[in-house]
């Protein structure tokens, strides 16, 4: 099959008009989820079919090779994403069906029953820890669904766990994204995990407090600030001595111990003056009849009464095997072995210099899903679930899960046509014309890059070299800009579709993303805006000294 060859103005000769026309997928997706509220896997299928169209009419990519660009993305929507998040779900509900998310409840109400209090040290504190060593919307699926066991309403628990799901993005998976940012600009990792270790500090400092405000309003923020505070403090500073001074892949794994660890140390010489605290919420994924529900060890671990130790042994479990096979000799063997790169029959695609754009699909065995569904074994032996129940589990799990399925497949599709026919690269071309104002706007695409794929990852993939080539092209630094591609794309990822469909499932709210985009869309503006800020004043003698090159 003949090759395609990107070409970034190609409506009429005009970047302008070509940029309208790439805009079109991005703007009919959230104009559909966030405007006219449809289910996501409608809007998804729909914007879907606009990337197709704008790719083979507007770009002239041949219809054969747009079809391969998105079946590419559907299948890397399946391995690993979904394989992540379904694993995930799956562990929490063996917790549900046995009561043990009862007693997990009891065990986080020991610390504080405050849902205000709670809402930080699950999200915003376990939440970067998941996504230190996990990622892929493993923290999102995770700590929303412990928040409705504290007893946050499904909503308020899905939306604080998007939030809170920011700051720890740059560095997640073992640092991943700042990994492969390096790999695609050329430019040295640490000293980019080091710049960024330089900016995300900033909106740590503040999202443990927009969590306490979500949660309880004004009188949640008034109430509650110190202990959220003195968590985004602790976060942030652990977050930047790591990245800056110590190793930029563990900088989430230090940062999320060392918030947890000032909230416990805080709340033994302080309490709020009033407790917030919510009853028992109704399970968002019970099981129908024939499950065991009404024996009385069930109720009473529902009641609260039980080992806290195996209330936390699924998790416990996660981090054991993340850090085992994420750091140190175990790694290393693993991605000598268990992973490989496959090139997607027939799809050939060039850049606008008629140089090959990757297209392989990188396949790893030993991924996080793989992991979880290890953990999910052996959670399922530790509170002793059959393995007919568990299996049972794991079907009413992928059923409730169908329609995210979809929206994932439809979203990753839409991303990897819009990539490979050159639209993202045209969009993100326009924003470099503004110059030496682009500083302002480098966030921005990042964020966009995110907001479109789901992954801070990707994003740097994308984007990265064009942050490179803006900063040559306008003097400013290259480390400044590429690593505000990651700083502001981990805001994109509360709006990502992906993300919002991974949420409302876990919670029970089905075919309602809309209402969780309408939800988080304005902290995601306006958290954007002020990373914008940071990093154009970062670009000015102001504030350039944190730079350093």
């Amino acid at each position: 099959m003949a090759a395609y060859q990107q070409t970034y103005a190609p409506v009429w000769g005009s970047l302008g008009w070509s940029a309208l026309c790439a805009a079109l997928p991005l703007l009919t997706l959230f104009v559909l989820l966030g405007g006219l509220r449809w289910k996501a896997w409608k809007a998804s299928l729909v914007a879907l079919a606009a990337a197709l169209t704008v790719a083979v009419v507007g770009y002239r990519m041949p219809p054969p090779q747009a079809a391969l660009a998105g079946s590419q993305g559907a299948v890397f929507a399946l391995f690993p994403i979904i394989w992540i998040v379904l694993n995930a779900i799956w562990i929490y509900r063996l917790t549900e069906l046995t009561g043990w998310d009862g007693v997990l409840r009891r065990a986080f109400g020991s610390l504080s029953n405050d849902q205000r209090i709670q809402a930080v040290i699950i999200a915003f504190c376990f939440g970067a820890l998941l996504e230190a060593l996990a990622g892929f919307g493993t923290p999102v699926a995770v700590s929303a669904a412990m928040l409705v066991t504290v007893g946050l309403r499904p909503a308020k628990a899905a939306a604080v766990a998007l939030v809170a799901n920011t700051a720890p993005v740059a560095f997640g998976a073992i640092a991943v994204p700042i990994t492969t940012l390096g790999q695609i600009t050329g430019l040295d990792a640490a000293t980019l995990g080091a710049v960024v270790g330089r900016q995300t500090p900033v909106l740590a400092t503040v999202v443990p407090l927009v969590l306490v405000f979500m949660v309880d309003g004004r009188r949640g923020l008034r109430q509650t600030w110190p202990v959220a505070l003195v968590a985004g403090l602790a976060f942030a500073g652990a977050q930047f001595v790591s990245a800056n001074f110590v190793g930029y892949q563990i900088a989430d794994i230090v940062a999320a111990l060392a918030g947890a660890l000032a909230v416990i140390a805080m709340l033994r010489v302080w309490q709020p003056r009033e407790e917030l605290s919510g009853a028992p919420p109704v399970p968002v994924m019970a099981g129908g009849a024939g499950e065991s529900r009404e024996l009385d060890a069930v109720m009473d671990r529902r009641s609260g009464r039980g080992s806290a130790a195996l209330a936390f042994a699924p998790y416990l479990i996660v981090v054991a095997l993340f850090a085992a096979t994420t750091l140190g000799p175990v790694a290393a063997w693993l991605k000598a072995h268990a992973g490989w790169s496959i090139a997607w029959p027939g799809l050939h695609v060039l850049n606008a210099a008629g140089k090959p754009v990757s297209t392989a699909l990188k396949v790893d065995l030993a991924n996080a899903g793989t992991i979880l569904l290890i953990v999910g074994v052996l959670t399922a032996l530790i509170y002793r679930v059959g393995p007919a129940r568990a299996l049972r589990a794991y079907g009413a799990t992928l059923v409730r899960f169908r329609w995210t399925i979809v929206t994932v497949m439809a979203v990753l599709a839409l991303a990897y046509v819009m990539n490979l026919s050159g639209q993202t690269v045209t969009l993100g071309v326009v924003l470099a014309a503004a110059g030496g104002m682009f500083a302002l706007l480098s966030p921005v695409v990042g964020w966009l890059g995110v907001a479109v794929t789901g992954s801070d990852t990707s994003s740097n993939s994308l984007f990265g070299l064009l942050q490179l080539t803006a900063a040559r092209q306008t003097g400013l630094s290259g480390y400044l800009l590429a690593a505000a591609n990651s700083s502001g794309g981990v805001l994109g990822k509360m709006v990502s579709p992906q993300n919002l469909a991974i949420a409302a499932t876990v919670v029970g709210m089905d075919g309602r993303e809309g209402v969780l985009f309408r939800r988080v869309l304005g902290w995601s503006l306006v958290l954007l805006c002020g990373m914008c800020a940071l990093v154009y004043l970062q670009s000015t003698p102001v504030l350039g000294w944190m730079v350093g090159r």
